[in-house]
């Protein structure tokens, strides 16, 4: 007997893209679109009477926005939401309110295309992924209010401080994420003091939304976090982030990491890759001083890049089972060998603080590699 096909009921008020996705949907053999609805109650009918197994999701809708309909479908029937949301700066200040809220992931709306050109794979990669994926609610207090885009990059937050700590020069943090990983990006930076080492990261994110992802991190966090720029020098009590669509490399230059912002082909049918940042870190020497892991996410970027890394005298790890979105990312680098333990999320910020500090002591992980 043939595996049931992923049901998928595709949300959007606008005719063009219901027919792109659906078909971009439908020419997979793994999917089945079950229907399509031009607004949220029309949606909240359609959800009823065919029991979908993922819905894509416009923000912009009559009636009803999408931001609304999704915090009400999750308090009253949880299901895998991928989004579909415009490239613009409200459009991406919405989508990322929307992963807040218990979204799975986003994906960037053609523009003025009548094709999705490779939206298509991608959005057929988004679905399998969110169809697997276990769903993180948004907390009690996510209120309906829509985020306001800022007008100027956001200023940090008060009360920052700056390297209190000593470092050696060539300690590094490397962080690596995919579906789910914007908010367990911001569940880890959020709980890290000011004065650790540079962060780099990697996150599997569209073009454009990288940027509002950087800025938001950066009105929450002790850490500076910035989208990275091709030459950023990464100093202590700073993290940057890839820019979506482009690969990010770690550098050392005489006395210090920088950065390098490129193009080049996807690794895994991604760009920015983790596996190249990582890589790229193991090739400049960073290894015997990086502390570098793999958060939720979907596929196997990261895992080669991971065990290069820990074959080179890096300590790596992997965020456990039981609280990632989706186990794929991590699960391959530890059943290669790559992470030496796995960690729960809400215990990792706490781990690489202490990892960054000799005086402390790393906690117990959920397992440890011998």
């Amino acid at each position: 007997m043939p595996p049931r096909k992923i049901r998928v009921l595709v949300v959007d008020d606008s005719a063009v893209v219901r027919k792109l996705a659906s078909d971009a949907l439908s020419a997979d053999p793994e999917i089945e679109v079950v229907g399509t609805a031009v607004d949220p109650y029309m949606a909240r009918d359609r959800i009823v009477e065919l029991s979908p197994d993922v819905l894509t999701l416009d923000l912009e809708m009559p009636r009803m926005d999408g931001l609304t309909f999704l915090r009400l479908l999750m308090e009253q029937r949880p299901l895998p939401v991928v989004v579909l949301s415009s490239l613009s700066q409200t459009g991406s200040n919405y989508a990322l309110e929307a992963l807040r809220l218990g979204a799975v992931d986003i994906l960037g709306k053609p523009c003025g295309s009548y094709s999705f050109g490779d939206l298509g794979p991608q959005l057929v990669a988004k679905v399998k992924a969110a169809a697997h994926a276990r769903l993180r609610l948004p907390p009690a207090d996510a209120g309906p209010s829509p985020p306001v885009p800022a007008a100027a990059p956001p200023a940090a937050p008060a009360g920052r401080s700056f390297r209190s700590r000593t470092h050696h020069p060539r300690a590094v943090i490397l962080l690596g994420a995919s579906t789910g990983g914007t908010e367990a990006l911001r569940d880890v930076l959020t709980g890290l003091p000011a004065d650790l080492p540079g962060i780099a990261i990697v996150q599997h994110i569209p073009a454009t939304f990288s940027k509002a992802f950087a800025d938001r991190l950066n009105t929450l966090c002790q850490l500076e976090v910035r989208e990275a720029v091709d030459g950023d020098r990464l100093t202590p009590g700073l993290a940057l982030i890839a820019p979506g669509n482009f690969h990010l490399l770690l550098h050392w230059a005489g006395d210090h990491y920088s950065v390098r912002v490129t193009g080049g082909p996807q690794i895994w049918h991604q760009r920015p890759a983790v596996d190249l940042l990582f890589k790229s870190a193991a090739d400049c020497g960073a290894a015997p001083h990086a502390v570098a892991g793999i958060l939720t996410g979907m596929g196997r970027d990261g895992a080669e890049g991971l065990l290069r890394l820990r074959e080179k005298g890096a300590t790596t790890f992997a965020q456990d089972e039981a609280s990632c979105v989706v186990y794929g990312m991590p699960k391959t680098a530890w059943e290669n060998g790559a992470a030496q333990l796995q960690l729960p999320l809400d215990r990792i910020a706490t781990y690489l603080t202490g990892r960054c500090d000799s005086a402390a002591r790393p906690p117990s992980a959920v397992a440890v590699h011998p």
